[in-house]
């Protein structure tokens, strides 16, 4: 396992003239982090990501996975350890610059939607940016219609499916023409179609993504790269398949394997 813990493959993306920035566009290094409550929920984590990467968090509950993407988009503030985003340590001075290069996606979507139309959502933090009202609305029209959702544009949030849902709030935060995607459990709670729909939409996506899923069969088949967090640290750093195939080892951590894979010889 060690000696392929650095064998990193590039998923496959579109190149778009926003995105094409060389070189590591996160670095994290030796970050630590505990709760107010003494729970001890990141420790010692360390790993760097290239521009275009697609990879996938997995573990049990409780191992960490949330907390961290939290630490990267500075929800949570870093007691220890640092972290660079393209090519920026993460401080107070820097966490407004940052949060224009990251989009976030929630793991429950009613967390990002509040307003009286989709429309509204999806212009929203672009409205609080100051940013003119022509182009507000050609940036929500644009993201609406590259997650197939511009017909939802009048429709009350509260109106939605689930899996219409999860496409609006991806709506908002390309809106804001993020370079990073961190995305919290998107497939969660979806049907078989809408989680499809979602599936295709994330592998056409540009940009370089970080994904925390208890969907195994998701990694398997968007992220080349998955990182394996036990008790808050880092037990696999690698290619994708080598550990989602590694049955005896998911089952030390509490995982299983794919469903795709299950029954197989």
């Amino acid at each position: 396992m060690d000696n392929k813990r650095n064998d990193l493959h590039i998923c496959s993306s579109w190149i778009v003239h926003r995105l094409s920035v060389g070189g590591h566009m996160i670095h994290v290094s030796n970050i630590c982090y505990t709760y107010p409550d003494g729970h001890k929920a990141i420790h010692d984590v360390s790993f760097s990501v290239q521009q275009g990467e697609c990879i996938g968090i997995i573990g049990a509950n409780g191992a960490g996975k949330s907390t961290l993407l939290k630490l990267l988009v500075g929800l949570y503030i870093l007691k220890k350890g640092e972290i660079i985003i393209d090519n920026m340590p993460m401080s107070k001075q820097t966490l407004r610059h940052i949060r224009r290069i990251i989009g976030f996606t929630f793991q429950q979507a009613d967390d990002q939607l509040f307003m009286p139309t989709v429309y509204d959502d999806v212009a929203f933090a672009l409205r609080n940016d100051g940013m003119n009202e022509d182009e507000v609305k050609k940036r929500v029209t644009n993201s609406l219609k590259i997650v197939g959702a511009i017909h939802l544009v009048d429709r009350p949030p509260y109106r939605l499916s689930e899996g219409e849902k999860r496409l609006v709030t991806l709506a908002t935060v390309l809106a804001m023409e993020p370079k990073i995607l961190l995305m919290d459990e998107p497939t969660a709670a979806l049907d078989p179609q809408a989680r499809r729909t979602l599936i295709h939409l994330i592998q056409g996506l540009p940009h370089t993504k970080i994904v925390t899923t208890h969907d195994l069969d998701f990694v398997l088949e968007c992220c080349e790269r998955t990182i394996v967090l036990a008790n808050g640290t880092i037990v696999y750093d690698g290619p994708t398949e080598a550990v989602l195939t590694n049955e005896p080892f998911l089952r030390e951590h509490h995982l299983e394997l794919p469903l795709m894979l299950q029954g197989r010889k």
